[in-house]
């Protein structure tokens, strides 16, 4: 059942309301200020007009920033195993749950039950992401208020997790790994796999995450700059269509795992009636960046006990399904062994036949680190989807900006843009 993150109760910030602004500074004379796209603390493209009553920030215009490629309108011109490959860069910091996310809807839309060992492998996979991306999360955030060591407790560890994505997927940076039913390769060596994730989850982890919290929990300076600052009530959360983290932080109770679950989340996902794993949702109840600090490290701990009840269970037997559909792609050795392999790869990839695909429309999601990540689909029996939209959590939580803000000092700006974990190509349009 999720619980209750009770942050300690001995640092109090005295934060005037918007209606301070009302009140005092119509007609006042103000001044604005670009912030970003080249600010270090924004940490990417997108670029905020502050509009100042001294130190004080009286109004803010959001905008989402000049990085834009045209993710979705890609997806119509990309057949159903090309398109990972972008979206895998609309969040380039944990891409693998983009990988995770897309293909889980067309696997829906095809109606196809994934094999038990890819059911693992990719909650595996999606849990070790979501560490990724909270490490880098909260070591920016202390960045971002002068705790360059913080940083470098979080970074460090993920260069151990390029590793493991590395050598899973074959690419470091973007695994564009997972295909429709399945993946496009095996674990090269099961053995080798689970050594490297048990080292990363008994010794690197557990020290990371505990100079972490040593080094920013009670953190006099950290503390007084997150408490109180940038406050979200769960009524709020709600209305914004916010998820992940931020609302789970003003006590909003959900998170799809539970909520909808999919992959080793469900109950029976082998189909011998194995057990859902087991995880607390952590929930607080302040809404402030502090809270949203403290939800993503205990997140943290919950994804290490998820991929430690997996990782001893990876089942053997095939990656990928076997489908009469001929929407998989085969394996190479029969592809090598085959006439009738060759002929299903030439036509998935070279030619227009091969995808029988159903006419309709369907949408599914997945819960990413900073939220709920889902994608719309509309096929009209293509190879390629006649229409692909993606609800990308940041996009959402960065709507919120602007009303978050309004009343704080300029300094409180990179402390609740950081806190709201904001990834510039998720909102690209």
């Amino acid at each position: 059942m999720p619980y209750t993150l009770e942050p300690d109760q001995g640092f109090d910030l005295d934060i005037e309301s918007t209606e301070y602004l009302k009140d005092h500074v119509q007609g006042a004379d103000r001044w604005v200020l670009n912030f970003g796209p080249q600010h270090p603390a924004t940490h990417t493209t997108l670029r905020l007009v502050l509009e100042l009553d001294g130190e004080r920030v009286a109004r803010c215009t959001p905008h989402i920033g000049y990085l834009h490629s045209g993710f979705e309108k890609l997806g119509e011109h990309h057949d159903y195993n090309q398109y990972v490959c972008t979206v895998s860069r609309m969040d380039y910091v944990s891409p693998i749950l983009n990988d995770v996310a897309w293909h889980h809807c067309v696997e829906g839309l095809f109606g196809i039950d994934l094999t038990p060992r890819a059911k693992v492998l990719r909650t595996i996979m999606s849990e070790l992401g979501r560490i990724m991306n909270h490490l880098l999360c909260v070591g920016a955030a202390a960045l971002d208020l002068g705790a360059f060591t913080g940083f470098l407790y979080g970074f460090n560890e993920r260069e151990h997790l390029y590793d493991i994505m590395e050598y899973v997927s074959g690419q470091r940076y973007h695994p564009d790994w997972t295909r429709v039913g399945g993946a496009w390769r095996d674990l090269p060596d099961d053995e080798v796999f689970k050594r490297m994730v048990k080292n990363l989850l008994h010794e690197r982890l557990p020290r990371a995450i505990g100079d972490l919290e040593n080094l920013l929990n009670r953190n006099r300076i950290f503390v007084d700059r997150l408490r109180g600052v940038g406050c979200i009530t769960a009524e709020d959360a709600i209305s914004w269509g916010l998820s992940g983290p931020v609302a789970r932080a003003s006590g909003v109770r959900r998170d799809v795992r539970k909520d909808k679950p999919y992959l080793c989340f469900q109950d029976n996902w082998d189909g011998e009636g194995a057990e859902a794993v087991r995880f607390s949702v952590p929930v607080s109840t302040e809404g402030d960046c502090f809270s949203r600090y403290l939800v993503r490290v205990e997140e943290l701990k919950q994804s290490m006990a998820i991929v430690e009840q997996l990782i001893d269970r990876i089942p053997p037997g095939p990656l990928n399904v076997l489908d009469d559909s001929k929407a998989i792609l085969p394996q190479h050795g029969d592809v090598y062994g085959s006439i009738e392999g060759v002929i299903q790869l030439f036509e998935l990839k070279m030619h227009n036949r091969g995808w029988d695909t159903p006419i309709g429309e369907t949408y599914d999601c997945v819960e990413s680190p900073n939220g709920e990540l889902g994608f719309y689909i509309v096929s009209d029996g293509g190879r390629c989807a006649w229409r692909a939209a993606t609800r990308p959590p940041c996009f959402l939580n960065y709507s919120v900006f602007e009303k978050l803000v309004e009343g704080h000092q300029l300094a409180d700006v990179p402390a609740i843009i950081g806190s709201l974990n904001i990834i510039a190509a998720e909102l690209d349009r």
